[in-house]
């Protein structure tokens, strides 16, 4: 019989989390709590995101195995070579339609989202600190593709991504992995594993390494300011 874990319930009086370490198999960490910015800086610096549906609880996790993905190891296929040429890449110009797209085609497919108005506003306050960037692909001047997370350390904490044309999201992928080698970073958080990352080089890796690799990156002082 698998052992029963207790996962404990966040207080709205305090910012710390359990040790992600001990998070049950699926990799729940702990429940309630708020998405206060103090906390969700708390959470990330620890491996730790939220992820929950809109009817759910709040929910904190650090998954195992997870999906990382080191720049370096980037794989272009050849036709999204070709493809990257027709879009126009930009960075933090564009940062509150990138999360309202990511919303809104994961609400109109069906698949639910975590991303709510409470989650919107911390977001856009860390983007605005610096902290939380947007890659932006355009066409023929329309926003058609994108992703956003957080920048601590030397690690990219991808969040969400959209795609309103094809490879429009990769190119987005492409050029953050450019970035984060530009500015001297060490790693992108895919966070859940998916065919999709895997297939363009990310790898996953178990709970345990991946926590490790956040405590060094964190001990990178990454240059806080939004991106251009």
């Amino acid at each position: 019989m698998p052992k029963t874990v207790y996962i404990p319930q966040l207080s709205r009086y305090s910012n710390s989390f359990p040790d992600p370490r001990i998070a049950d198999q699926g990799g729940l960490v702990a429940w309630g709590g708020d998405l206060s910015r103090d906390r969700v800086m708390s959470a990330y610096t620890k491996g730790i995101f939220p992820w929950y549906n809109e009817n759910d609880p709040l929910l904190w996790w650090s998954v195992d195995p997870r999906l990382v993905l080191f720049p370096k190891e980037l794989k272009v296929s050849k036709s999204l070579r070709r493809s990257q040429k027709k879009f126009d890449i930009k960075f933090d110009t564009n940062f509150q339609k990138v999360m309202e797209n990511c919303k809104t085609i994961r609400k109109n497919s069906g698949e639910g989202t975590w991303i709510n108005q409470e989650l919107q506003d911390v977001f856009q306050a860390l983007h605005v600190e610096g902290f939380a960037h947007s890659v932006e692909s355009y066409y023929e001047g329309e926003l058609v593709g994108g992703l956003y997370g957080l920048y601590l350390g030397g690690m990219f904490c991808g969040e969400s991504m959209f795609s309103l044309v094809s490879d429009a999201s990769k190119a987005a992928l492409a050029a953050l992995c450019q970035k984060v080698l530009e500015i001297g970073g060490d790693f992108i958080d895919c966070q859940i594993p998916t065919d999709h990352l895997k297939s363009m080089g990310a790898v996953e890796m178990k709970r345990e390494e991946f926590l490790d690799l956040v405590e060094k990156s964190l001990q990178c002082k990454s240059k806080i300011e939004m991106w251009r």
